[in-house]
C-alpha cells in the first residue's frame, strides 16, 4: 500500500512557475514509477509526466515538454513537478500516481493516485 499526498499548487499569473510535491509513505516507493497527470474542468483527465523507479530520463506530454520538470528523490520518498512558463490551459487540479513497472502515459496502469491539488494561471 502506498499513500501519496500532494502539495504545493495555488494561484499564479501566466508565465509564473510553481514546484508541485507528492510525499509518499508505504513500502516500497522505490519501486514504483511515479507520473503526474492533470484534470481540468469538464475534461478528462491527462498525462503529464512519468519517471521510472530509478529516476532515468523522465517522459512528458508535448503540451508540457520544456517547460515542466519532473524528479523524484528516493531518499525523500518524494517527487517533484516543477512548473514554468505557465499557461492558463495548464489550470488544473494535479494528482500523483503510483505504478508498479516502468510507468505508463495511461492513468489505468496506475495503482495508488493522491487527492489532487489544485493549480489555477491568471491571464
Amino acid at each position: 500500500q502506498v499513500q501519496l499526498v500532494e502539495s504545493g499548487g495555488g494561484l499564479v499569473q501566466a508565465g509564473g512557475s510553481l514546484r508541485l510535491s507528492c510525499a509518499a509513505s508505504g513500502r516500497s516507493f522505490g519501486s514504483y514509477a511515479m507520473g503526474w497527470f492533470r484534470q481540468a474542468p469538464g475534461k478528462e483527465r491527462e498525462f503529464v509526466a512519468v519517471v521510472s523507479w530509478s529516476g532515468g530520463s523522465p517522459y512528458y506530454a508535448d503540451s508540457v515538454k520544456g517547460r515542466f520538470t519532473m524528479s523524484r528523490d528516493n531518499a525523500k520518498n518524494t517527487v517533484y513537478l516543477q512548473m514554468n512558463s505557465l499557461k492558463p490551459e495548464d489550470t488544473a487540479v494535479y494528482y500523483c500516481a503510483a505504478a508498479l513497472g516502468i510507468g505508463s502515459v495511461y492513468d489505468s496502469e496506475y495503482d495508488y493516485w493522491g487527492q489532487g491539488t489544485q493549480v489555477t494561471v491568471s491571464s
